[in-house]
Order: C-alpha cells, then sequence, then structure tokens
C-alpha cells in the first residue's frame, strides 16, 4: 500500500471524525471568550444528539426522505441553545460555580435522553438505527484534482466543509466585528464593559445561547453522519475532547478547528488502523485509547502557555470591581 493510498483513508477519515469536535468546540469558545466556563459541552452534545437521531426518525414517517437529517439539524440548533440556557441561569443570574453548573449539564442531559428514548421507544435502550444519514460524497469536479481532490475533496461530508467555514465565520466575528469586541470586552474586563453601555448580562446570555447551538449542531451532526443512532454511550466523552480542543487552540477559532482535526486524527486511528500495513498489528485497545493519550499530552505540553480570558468563570455583580 503507497504512502498516498494511507493518506486517502486515515484524512477523510480524521476530518469526518473531526467534524463534530470543530463544531462544538467553536461554542466554547464563544462561551469562555464571554466569560462564562462552558464545562457542559459533552451535555450540550448528548442533548443534540437525542434531538438529531429522534427527529431524523420523526421526519422520516412524514415522508421527507433524504431531508430528514438536514431538518433534524435545525431543530437541535435551537433545542441546544434552549438547554444551554439552563447553564446561563445558573451561571450568569443566580452566579453558581460555572464548573459546578457545567458538570451538572451533563449529568442532566444524560439521565433526561436516557429516560426520554426509554418512554419513546417502549423500554429500549437506544433508538432505532436512521434510514437517512449524511453520507460521505465527492466534490464534483474538485475530487478530480490530483493529490488534493482524494485527500480532501473525496468521501467527505457536507458538514465537514461546513464546519470549517463556520469556523472561520466565527473567527471573523470574534476579531472583526463590534459585536465581537464587545463580546471579548465581557469576557476580559466586564466592569469597563459596563461602564462603556455594554450589557454584559445580555452578552453573557447570548454567548451562552450560541454555545448553546454549536454543541447541539455538533451532537446531531455526530449522530448523522457517524452513529446513525442514538443511546447512553453515543456521544461518551465527545464533549470532554471538544473542550480540550477549545483550550488546546487557546480560545480561538482557528485554534480549535485545527486542534479538533489533531484529535479527529487520533480517533481516524482507532478507525482505520486495521486496515493499514503498520498499525493492523498494534493491538486494538492501544488504538482505541491514542486519541485520549494524545490529548494528555497535547494539553500537558501546550495548555501552560495558553491563557483563557481574564473574567473567565468570574461571576459578574455590577460594580463591583
Amino acid at each position: 500500500m503507497s504512502v498516498m493510498e494511507i493518506l486517502e483513508i486515515i484524512i477523510p477519515s480524521a476530518i469526518l471524525s473531526a467534524t463534530p469536535l470543530i463544531l462544538t468546540a467553536l461554542g466554547g469558545v464563544l462561551s469562555e471568550r464571554s466569560g462564562v466556563v462552558n464545562i457542559g459541552l459533552e451535555g450540550l452534545m448528548i442533548i443534540g444528539g437525542f434531538i438529531g437521531a429522534v427527529f431524523t426518525i420523526w421526519f422520516e414517517h412524514l415522508g421527507l426522505g433524504a431531508a430528514s437529517p438536514w431538518l433534524s439539524l435545525l431543530v437541535a440548533v435551537v433545542a441546544g441553545a434552549a438547554f444551554s440556557l439552563l447553564h446561563g441561569l445558573a451561571s450568569i443570574t443566580f452566579r453558581a460555580d460555572q464548573v459546578v453548573s457545567g458538570v451538572a449539564i451533563n449529568f442532566l442531559a444524560l439521565g433526561l435522553t436516557v429516560f426520554l428514548v426509554k418512554k419513546l421507544y417502549q423500554g429500549s435502550g437506544q433508538t432505532p438505527y436512521i434510514d437517512y444519514r449524511i453520507d460521505k460524497t465527492n466534490v464534483p469536479i474538485l475530487h478530480d484534482i490530483p493529490i488534493i481532490g482524494p485527500l480532501f475533496f473525496s468521501h467527505i461530508t457536507y458538514t465537514s466543509y461546513l464546519a470549517v467555514i463556520l469556523a472561520v465565520v466565527v473567527w471573523y466575528v470574534i476579531y472583526k466585528t463590534p459585536f465581537g469586541l464587545r463580546l471579548r470586552s465581557v469576557g476580559e474586563h466586564p466592569l469597563a464593559a459596563d461602564t462603556l453601555g455594554i450589557n454584559v448580562i445580555r452578552m453573557r446570555y447570548i454567548a451562552v445561547a450560541l454555545s448553546g447551538a454549536f454543541g447541539g449542531l455538533g451532537g446531531a451532526v455526530y449522530v448523522v453522519t457517524i452513529a446513525t443512532n442514538f443511546g447512553p454511550m453515543t456521544i461518551s466523552g465527545q464533549g470532554f475532547l471538544a473542550l480540550a480542543a477549545m483550550i488546546f487552540g487557546k480560545w480561538n477559532p482557528l485554534g480549535a478547528l485545527g486542534a479538533a482535526l489533531f484529535f479527529g486524527f487520533a480517533q481516524s486511528l482507532s478507525i482505520t488502523g486495521e486496515s493499514i500495513p503498520f498499525l493492523k498489528d498494534i493491538p486494538n485497545v492501544f488504538l482505541l485509547i491514542a486519541p485520549y493519550v494524545l490529548t494528555i499530552l497535547a494539553l500537558a505540553g501546550f495548555v501552560g502557555r495558553a491563557e483563557p480570558p481574564k473574567a473567565d468563570g468570574v461571576p459578574y455583580i455590577k460594580g463591583r470591581r
């Protein structure tokens, strides 16, 4: 097997695995840039994955066919945003410990979705498999480009391109627009921002809602492109990998994109390892733990140089320094 053939296996798989991480990490960036720590990314992905599976099945029953998973993504965005407001209420309005609130969101999401799955599907521990998923495809014309085409435009889902585009959009919004300036100001020095007439509470609520929207989208994308059904172990750590990607990326959307691709590459090794000559002899358990080991090594090596926004995790009390 040539090097090119190996890359044609690994890279599309890495991009597919990275897509939910990119989307969810972008949500984390928006929340923490406003000064709200969001440990609840896992819970937001769980809610999105549940909504993605249930509504895809429902839309299929309505006869919407291939449009079903795409419509479910829209519902997941709304559901994720709504669910994240619980974290906003606890951490912004009631000024609860943001880490504790995020952990509670994770537990609540898992318990709630397991309960609802059992109620909706006659005691089953998981949803039925969806009939219509968002499949890998070849991009017309572009996939014929030598070298680049087979690697980046073949066997790729359109949601992967959407994730990359959104990463660039979020970067532009944060660093090049008045909204982004206000968002960063409430995360760095909320008192100064308030003095200048910026509504700190409102900005933080907007950021948390956007975080939920991206997290819900990430979870739903995972279900309709990779898992194809939802159960209690479907997401299982993906939200924490997204959180690690956000930190590894230094709270920058493009940095989070690169980190998510790195973690996606690590995950792809556990999926494609049996097809690659020099990896197929490695015990499968080592390939399965590779993403998490690389995550630890990456964070241990780079996070020490990354500083979060100065007011990240600090509740804002109007008028208090």
